[in-house]
């Protein structure tokens, strides 16, 4: 009938204009590895995803609302795959599931994690979904020091101040490991591991 033609074109458009945007945020990833954020230029990203710098700029305003939404689309998936950390109910599995996810998180999106990292201090929306991000993380290692029986509050010595300082510790340690070798990355989660569980009164 008639009438169905425009929803079919429009469901048309969308799955079109969902395929171009993961086209450009996969060029995108692909050129910092390969170029960097400062010498990554548009064009090599319209280039890279097989579109105009004019059909680019239907999508994404510049270079930085770029790597902005691939930021945003790595955390998304950072915080899906870790989320069960502040579900699980024994704080060691929940530890040593914690950070073996992490591994992996940097093994997959190392390069993309830096470069928020690098860029969040300067750029107001990339900085906002790293911190949101360190909250979403922070919460879920303060469950896990609650069940171990720390507790809870802001003071220096309770959950809440202590999985701040993991968090932020866990960044910059893997940070620094993932720009040298998954066996660095290894050795990061056993000391961060070791870290958390003493925090928590659990170490062996």
């Amino acid at each position: 009938m008639p009438g169905h033609q425009p929803a079919r074109s429009r469901r048309a458009t969308e799955r079109k204009g969902d395929v171009r945007e993961r086209a450009i945020l996969d060029t995108c990833e692909s050129l910092l590895a390969r170029k960097g954020y400062d010498a990554m230029t548009v064009g090599d990203i319209a280039q890279g995803a097989g579109i105009t710098r004019g059909a680019l700029y239907f999508y994404y305003g510049s270079k930085q609302e770029v790597v902005t939404a691939l930021v945003a689309r790595t955390v998304a998936h950072l915080w899906e795959r870790s989320r069960a950390t502040a579900e699980a109910d024994e704080p060691r599995r929940a530890i040593a599931a914690a950070m073996g996810r992490t591994v992996e998180l940097w093994n997959e999106h190392g390069l993309v994690m830096r470069t928020a990292i690098d860029l969040s201090l300067t750029v107001p929306e990339i900085g906002e979904l790293w911190n949101h991000t360190a909250d979403l993380f922070i919460a879920a290692i303060t469950a896990v020091l609650e069940r171990a029986g720390i507790q809870a509050g802001t003071a220096p010595d309770q959950a809440s101040a202590m999985a701040r300082a993991l968090c932020w510790m866990i960044e910059r340690t893997f940070y620094h490991a993932s720009q040298e070798s998954g066996e660095k990355l290894q050795d990061a989660s056993a000391t961060c591991a070791h870290i958390w569980l003493t925090s928590a009164g659990l170490a062996p």
